[in-house]
């Protein structure tokens, strides 16, 4: 993995987020299929990426506030163990049209990087188990690979076991 410079006003908010953060990542631009059921799994079906070191970025309301669960794409959200996770009580998933405005991308490639408003997140334990992980860049057919410190610390999450396997 290398550094990966993004010019100022190019690439999307998340790879700009990164350049400008200064951490080491990679893009991996792949074919998206705008018909798939589960764009990550076409992702890392695409790119040839296990499906538990690639992470989908999902917003869930948890008590009336928007919430970022990152979450391997073998898996789904846990929504008591988030709600528990940014003490809440009640989680449901969000309205995809609540999502893209909250964050400013596309459902399919919402990043957890650079979104329009920050937002409290969540990332899933088991990203800690690699050395990097992949995340959507914020437009379908676009991953990033970071290390699970950088994407922790560029989105301000914390981390708690979310998903279900």
């Amino acid at each position: 993995m290398g550094r990966t410079r993004t010019p100022r006003g190019s690439g999307t908010p998340a790879t700009v987020a990164a350049a400008e953060a200064g951490i080491e990542f990679t893009l991996h631009p792949y074919e998206a299929d705008a018909g798939a059921r589960s764009y990550g799994e076409a992702a890392a079906n695409a790119l040839g990426v296990p499906h538990d070191r690639l992470f989908k970025t999902l917003l869930a309301d948890v008590d009336g506030r928007l919430v970022v669960g990152v979450v391997p794409v073998a898996a789904t959200l846990d929504l008591k163990a988030l709600a528990a996770a940014v003490g809440g009580k009640k989680a449901q998933m969000a309205e995809p049209a609540a999502a893209e405005r909250a964050t400013g991308y596309v459902v399919g490639g919402i990043s957890p990087l650079g979104q329009r408003k920050p937002l409290p997140s969540i990332v899933d334990a088991s990203a800690s188990g690699f050395a990097t992980v992949y995340v959507s860049a914020g437009r379908r057919g676009l991953q990033i690979e970071l290390a699970p410190a950088d994407l922790i610390r560029l989105t301000g999450a914390g981390t708690a076991d979310i998903a279900r396997r």
